[in-house]
């Protein structure tokens, strides 16, 4: 009778890059074009060179945070606890929890970059002017402060809101690395797109309520009852849009941005699904994730669109 072999580690680079959980930094990347989009719209010019290393330093930095968030969980327990994760989406990496990696190497990864970030972006401050020094300094302190003690914002019900500030300073600082200065176009629309990223956060921690709940991981998931939730996820849907549109009346950004609104039809359709089902309903669960990932996505998409192609 044959038996089935054991399931080889990934090799050491698939290990570094599932630590990072590579599945989210698309919207990284994406909130990094809006900016962008921003800066080449207002006529400011775009530096190829510039852009790719505002993008690969944003992503090093969400990475960065994810694998010390991973860290964090380990230590506390959260992770080790967690039996309800729906993965990649909630519950980490899990590769401290199947022993393929140490909360050692996982803390020295995190760091080594996070330093790599500071010093590339130091670098990019030089040929980009001070003010990414201030936005550069705040993100990577937010993100700190979000997993790490003694602050750990995601365990105190504020991830969403520290989540929403990191991408908003993502937004606002692509647009500055071409502009060189602050304007009011880029931080108008990071608004709407930082909020839509924050639903991530929150409809991912549901699977993880339990969890987090035995260990005191007091996350805004973990506060609310389901229909709370589901409440709150369309109340951050509804305010993203509505920002936008109050923006497009206002004559801050162009009309075609409004085109991000198609983000409300699977937004919407995710807010059904945490109103009417169970929080452990599983296989809902994950439908409502897929389909607030899908909104963000569409909302960031549409506004790169709307802000570059009517330069075209």
């Amino acid at each position: 009778m044959k038996t089935k072999a054991p399931h080889a580690p990934p090799s050491t680079w698939r290990l570094y890059l599932q630590m990072t959980r590579p599945g989210f930094l698309s919207v990284t990347a994406l909130g990094c074009f809006i900016g962008l989009a921003s800066a080449a719209a207002c006529g400011c010019g775009f530096d190829a060179l510039k852009a790719s290393a505002t993008v690969l330093l944003a992503v090093l930095a969400h990475a960065g945070a994810n694998v010390l968030n991973d860290f964090h969980d380990s230590r506390s327990g959260a992770d080790a606890a967690n039996r309800q994760g729906i993965y990649p989406f909630s519950g980490g990496a899990r590769l401290i929890q199947n022993g393929h990696v140490s909360e050692r190497d996982t803390a020295l990864w995190g760091r080594a970059l996070m330093g790599l970030v500071g010093l590339g972006g130091l670098l990019l401050a030089v040929q980009s002017g001070g003010g990414l020094l201030l936005i550069g300094a705040a993100g990577m302190l937010l993100g700190w402060a979000y997993s790490a003690p003694p602050l750990s914002l995601m365990s105190r019900g504020l991830g969403e809101p520290t989540v929403a500030a990191c991408w908003w300073l993502m937004v606002v600082g692509a647009d500055y690395v071409q502009r060189e200065r602050f304007f009011i176009i880029p931080a108008h629309v990071a608004v709407s797109y930082a909020v839509m990223v924050s639903t991530i956060l929150l409809v991912c921690g549901v699977p993880d309520i339990e969890a987090d709940r035995a260990v005191g991981k007091r996350t805004l998931a973990t506060r609310l009852p389901q229909r709370g939730l589901a409440l709150v996820y369309l109340g951050l849907v509804l305010f993203a849009h509505a920002w936008l549109a109050v923006g497009v009346w206002a004559l801050v950004p162009p009309q075609p941005t409004l085109w991000a609104c198609l983000a409300l039809v699977p937004a919407a359709w995710a807010a059904g699904l945490l109103w009417h089902r169970p929080v452990d309903d599983r296989h809902q669960l994950r439908q409502a994730i897929v389909l607030t990932l899908w909104a963000t996505h569409l909302h960031g998409l549409g506004l790169v669109a709307g802000l570059l192609l009517p330069h075209v």
